[in-house]
């Protein structure tokens, strides 16, 4: 299986936890992205080395938040050499409303990937749109482009809907069957 790395960016902790729960069933790795939009030490390094990159970002008014599009700029020296080339990518994104334009920030993220040359991985998973349907079913939110997850804003990390934190281990495992089938 190729190396997984998730590179993500958190405001207030909860797309920190869902990047853990991707990261849990992935076996992937978790690059933060800083407050100033900085990767750490070795970063892009690890992103060098990896065979499929996770993005991740909250949806701030309607994309990705400030610091994830400072690295996402700086992704133009990878870019230039084309060292992502043909690397797997995902993403996913965590906002407070159920809809909060989170399409718009899976499409920056697809965009990225594909400026990139790489090859996107979407969820695999059906929607739960039955009457029956409840917030913690798997994927309740319907997405397949990529992982959405919906935090009230008044919600702290451990308040998250436990459906989303296992609609993310599903995607970890999604994740980590592409990169063992095609990485």
């Amino acid at each position: 299986m190729s190396k997984i790395v998730i590179v993500y960016h958190s405001g207030y902790g909860h797309t920190k936890k869902v990047a853990e729960a991707v990261a849990e069933t992935s076996g992937g790795q978790l690059l933060a992205i800083d407050a100033e939009g900085n990767l750490p030490e070795g970063g892009w390094e690890r992103l060098a080395a990896a065979g499929t990159i996770v993005f991740g970002s909250p949806t701030y008014m309607g994309s990705v938040s400030w610091q994830f599009k400072k690295f996402a700029d700086a992704s133009s020296k990878p870019w230039f050499v084309q060292s992502w080339k043909n690397k797997l990518a995902a993403g996913f994104t965590n906002s407070a409303t159920l809809n909060g334009d989170k399409f718009s920030t899976l499409h920056y993220f697809f965009t990225l990937s594909q400026q990139h040359g790489m090859y996107w991985v979407g969820t695999g998973m059906l929607p739960k749109n039955s009457k029956a349907a409840t917030r913690d079913d798997i994927n309740n939110l319907g997405s397949s482009a990529g992982l959405i997850t919906a935090t009230p804003s008044d919600a702290s990390v451990d308040e998250m809907v436990p459906g989303d934190i296992a609609t993310a281990k599903a995607f970890g495992l999604r994740i980590a069957e592409a990169s063992a089938r095609f990485g």
